[in-house]
């Protein structure tokens, strides 16, 4: 059975703990770079007690070079950090997560205009699926970056779904 290895960057906030939590009880997933820009050489038990007995992690800097050894590196952190370091990973093979809004929407002008700031890899943003699997599975099979879709937008997507496929069929 392969195992994939990931890194997780912002590993103390809600999003990350949480995914911590769940890869570290996934049989296909073993946590190996755990980032934190203020508490890096913590255990993590030591900073959150319910993992404790399962994960002997400790926080570190964000290392590149680590990341790089992943198979996938998720960003729980806040919008404008993914799309910094994407471009690095991608070229070392390594499948980049964002759940911020970094590669949420594709089109440049429109993520410029929603989130006001300016992309950085505007070339790696196009390439880039959003990563609702209702609607984008095979997509996302094959996807070396993929944009996490935030929580309303998915409640209103696989509400109208269905509603939009049957208008199509008329």
């Amino acid at each position: 059975m392969h195992v994939i290895s990931v890194g997780i960057v912002g590993g103390t906030g809600y999003t990350g703990v949480e995914l911590l939590r769940i890869l570290l009880r996934h049989p296909k997933a073993q946590v190996r770079v755990l980032t934190s820009r203020t508490e890096a050489g913590k255990p993590v038990a030591d900073m959150f007690p319910n993992l404790r007995g399962h994960t002997d992690l400790q926080f570190s800097d964000l290392n590149i070079d680590a990341l790089k050894e992943c198979d996938v590196v998720f960003f729980a952190t806040p919008h404008g950090v993914a799309m910094q370091h994407a471009k690095d990973l991608i070229a070392a093979g390594t499948k980049v997560i964002d759940l911020a809004a970094d590669f949420r929407l594709q089109n440049l002008e429109q993520f410029e205009k929603w989130y006001g700031m300016e992309h950085a890899c505007p070339d790696v943003l196009k390439d880039s699926v959003y990563g609702l699997t209702e609607l984008n599975r095979e997509k996302i099979k094959q996807a070396q970056v993929i944009g996490n879709p935030g929580c309303y937008p998915t409640t209103v997507q696989l509400g109208l779904a269905p509603l939009l496929k049957s208008a199509q069929a008329l």
